[in-house]
């Protein structure tokens, strides 16, 4: 029985889901994505005020100092925050940049709090305590919550509620309906409709797909490199030492990539629900058209 799911045969029991409560039927209560998702939302609810009071301008007594932030984390938070707004919410969004700020930078933090939280192995600590639990796939907390389909289906059809709903306020129901026809001549509507109608679907099940397929290829990955360096040292020190030296360095490189990678993807979560949320706009449907990202 191995000890650390992380270099465990299956290097899936460091990324999925594990049970922690189920019903006398076998449903699943609660589990280790549950809590994830809980202390996610409890960090951005917490640090988001927390770092909201140290940004905020002091009084004028402080003179200069009043506009200076007041602790390195949430300066680090801050200047996140200003890059996303000048450069990516604002150059889309213009007018409406305030009123989708909250909701795009609640979705950017809550993803990347997550996908952070999927690099710690926390499954591993459990399974040094109580490795019998661990083994039968009960945990109450680990795993990498942005790996469940069912988590970034949630997120994705959350997108989906703020982009169309922010579609008809801007154009109206008429207008919205309208948008549907992609400006083009009667006869062609059979055609044109019914795809502009499966794009309003199509378009946060790529975003379901894109964040759950990252998550999972970049962590399994991690995982059975490191599994490689617990084969290398089965096989012994004489002929597992530079086999596992090399995995190892090569583990820590991943991990470092995933830490890029975790940020991208809340990163490319944001932006494009900011894309879709500005294609539904009176201004320049016809060149928002042309010019929309790919998503597939």
């Amino acid at each position: 029985m191995d000890v650390l799911t992380l270099a465990a045969d299956n290097p899936l029991n460091h990324v999925v889901n594990h049970w922690f409560i189920k019903s006398d039927s076998g449903y699943w209560l609660w589990s280790a994505n549950q809590t994830n998702l809980v202390i996610s939302a409890l960090i951005v609810l917490i640090v988001g005020p927390w770092a909201a009071s140290k940004i905020a301008t002091g009084a004028e007594s402080e003179g200069h100092e009043r506009y200076v932030t007041r602790n390195p984390i949430a300066h680090a938070i801050e200047v996140i925050c200003l890059y996303l707004r000048d450069n990516v919410i604002e150059p889309l969004l213009h007018e409406r940049t305030a009123r989708f700020m909250p909701i795009l930078l609640a979705l950017f933090f809550f993803i990347l709090i997550n996908n952070l939280l999927g690099l710690i192995p926390i499954i591993d600590f459990q399974a040094l305590f109580a490795g019998d639990m661990v083994h039968q796939g009960k945990a109450p907390i680990g795993g990498t919550a942005t790996q469940n389909l069912w988590v970034t289906g949630v997120l994705a059809a959350f997108a989906a509620v703020v982009i169309n709903i922010a579609g008809v306020k801007e154009l109206g129901l008429g207008g919205y309906i309208k948008h549907l026809t992609a400006e083009a001549p009667i006869f062609v509507w059979p055609i044109i409709i019914p795809i502009e109608i499966l794009g309003t679907f199509i378009k946060p099940i790529a975003l379901a797909i894109r964040l759950f397929a990252n998550m999972t290829a970049g962590h399994t990955l991690l995982a059975v490199i490191f599994m490689f360096v617990k084969m290398a040292l089965e096989g012994g020190i004489a002929i597992g030492a530079g086999i596992g030296i090399v995995a190892l360095l090569a583990g820590i490189a991943i991990f470092f990539l995933e830490i890029f990678v975790a940020f991208l993807q809340a990163f490319v979560f944001m932006f494009l629900t900011t894309v879709f949320i500005s294609l539904l706009s009176h201004h320049g449907d016809e060149h928002d058209h042309d010019h929309a990202p790919a998503v597939a």
